[in-house]
């Protein structure tokens, strides 16, 4: 974790595994997505952070991806930056950048990838409000340009 209150990024470094590729070898779509989803677990969903109880509920409303490079096995470790550039009452947009090991922060990412993420009850199958804590912790990743 880096920065302010307020203007802090998360970065998970994600190892890129061998199956990860496709027939060009550079890493599938599908995979890109699954190790995005895996880099945003220690971000989001450990253990003594006030979002871990979204592991109760919580759903993907939207999710963009566009690739402005490739990443292949030998790129990895990958580097997932992450932010949110906004914090609602019930919902979050959660911006993931994808850079090879050996690409610098001031370089565009690989891949950009934003997620809408929504607190969600199971119980009553229903989008459910943020806990004061949950929507605290999630603002102070907020900004629109983690640089």
């Amino acid at each position: 974790m880096s920065g302010e209150p307020g203007r802090r990024v998360y970065t998970s470094a994600m190892p890129v595994r061998w199956s990860d590729q496709d027939l060009y070898h550079h890493v599938n779509h599908a995979r890109m997505i699954t190790l995005i989803e895996e880099a945003r677990i220690p971000w989001l969903f450990s253990e003594g952070l006030p979002t871990a109880t979204l592991t109760a509920g919580a759903v993907m409303t939207d999710l963009a991806v566009k690739y402005r490079g490739q990443i292949r096995h030998a790129d990895g470790p990958i580097r997932v930056r992450m932010w949110c550039e906004k914090v609602g009452g019930a919902m979050f947009v959660a911006r993931h950048e994808v850079r090879a090991r050996t690409t610098p922060d001031s370089a565009p990412p690989e891949v950009d990838c934003t997620a809408t993420i929504a607190a969600f009850d199971l119980a009553t199958q229903r989008p459910r409000r943020f806990t004061r804590d949950e929507r605290g912790y999630l603002l102070e990743f907020r900004h629109w340009d983690p640089a």
